[in-house]
């Protein structure tokens, strides 16, 4: 049975869940205030460079005279430091609340722990560590990015009951495993990153639009892999309805609306060059959609986080075989709108950059 701490970091972490399309790249956060066990103020942080969760929890108390005598949970350590908004640990010391239950640490670099110190310092009772591993876990990609330098990496492909993810073609349409329903879960997987990542060969045959078409939210930051420009100008990725970066060797790029051409060195490995390019950019999330090799590449440099696998019935005997995963990793299966979905967890990208 859960303690009265851990029931309502419980809460503030179900309520964090509400800002994970916009929250990026601040952290999800959900804060509760409870006065003689009953919550009189709740929040969360919905927007990046708006408020913060115990700003919008404090905000929603109809008779601030409680805070003197409440408790203010939070899933993550208040901020101590000015960015685009004032302090949190600043405001709960002004406010005079008496107690904060804080569920983890912040990892970033400005904050962590001087939050925490200034609030013990103005003589505030702080517990921490309640659900701390739910509470790292809801921020598991502010984490990754900054501590590993690079997005957190979501893998993604829909493959036959045979282990193929199309037929062998070099035109037409590819074979679709997917149902209009399993197909909105991948928008709605595409509205929860800030990137998402292709390969020439997946551009130039399926002609992806790469977008959040079938469910609300921001369109990803659309990136593709061009080595020598040669796709065609007429592609959905270059229609300029949205920003899109194009990886390439080649200096001499043309002038096009929303994209931008970032040259690498293809004698060396791309995807740390990538990966770097990504951190510089701030884009703490990244969805890997193919095709087959661009995703073995991932996959063999140990360099991702997660992949939702859709894995259909229907055989195809032969054709584009699917990656394989070469690192130690768990799997949970799960059936979602009359399709099976496998979630693999890298076990070993805790602390894998493909830098090192």
């Amino acid at each position: 049975m859960m303690t009265k701490d851990e029931k309502y970091i419980a809460r503030c972490i179900q309520l964090a869940k509400n800002g994970l399309c916009n929250a990026a790249p601040n952290p999800m956060v959900g804060a509760v205030i409870v006065h003689n066990d009953t919550i009189i103020g709740e929040g969360y942080h919905i927007r990046c460079g708006e408020a913060h969760a115990e700003v919008n929890a404090i905000r929603s108390v109809k008779n601030e005279e409680l805070l003197k005598e409440s408790t203010i949970y939070v899933s993550l350590e208040p901020c101590s430091h000015y960015g685009k908004t004032p302090p949190c640990a600043d405001l709960i010391i002004n406010k005079g609340i008496p107690r904060v239950v804080v569920g983890c640490m912040d990892p970033f670099s400005l904050v962590a722990g001087r939050g925490i110190q200034k609030m013990r310092d103005a003589g505030i009772n702080v517990t921490v560590g309640v659900l701390e591993q739910e509470c790292r876990q809801l921020i598991h990609r502010f984490i990754t990015f900054h501590t590993q330098q690079r997005p957190f990496i979501t893998l993604k492909w829909a493959e036959s009951a045979d282990g193929f993810i199309d037929r062998n073609r070099t035109g037409g349409h590819p074979y679709i495993f997917s149902s209009p329903l399993s197909s909105m879960l991948v928008h709605k997987r595409r509205a929860e990153h800030i990137g998402i990542l292709v390969g020439r060969k997946t551009a130039l045959l399926d002609n992806p639009s790469l977008t959040t078409r079938s469910w609300y939210g921001k369109n990803p930051l659309r990136m593709v892999i061009d080595k020598d420009l040669t796709l065609p100008e007429h592609l959905a990725l270059f229609d300029g309805s949205t920003p899109t970066i194009v990886f390439t060797r080649r200096t001499d790029v043309p002038t096009k609306t929303q994209i931008e051409y970032i040259l690498l060195d293809f004698d060396k490995d791309i995807l740390p060059q990538i990966m770097e390019v990504l951190y510089q950019k701030k884009v703490q999330s990244l969805m890997v959609e193919g095709g087959s090799i661009l995703l073995q590449s991932f996959i063999d440099s140990g360099c991702w986080d997660e992949a939702y696998i859709e894995c259909s019935h229907d055989r195809l005997h032969e054709g584009v075989k699917s990656p394989v995963f070469s690192s130690e990793h768990t799997c949970l299966s799960q059936k979602m709108f009359g399709k099976d979905i496998k979630h693999v967890i890298n076990k070993g990208s805790e602390h894998k950059n493909p830098t090192e």
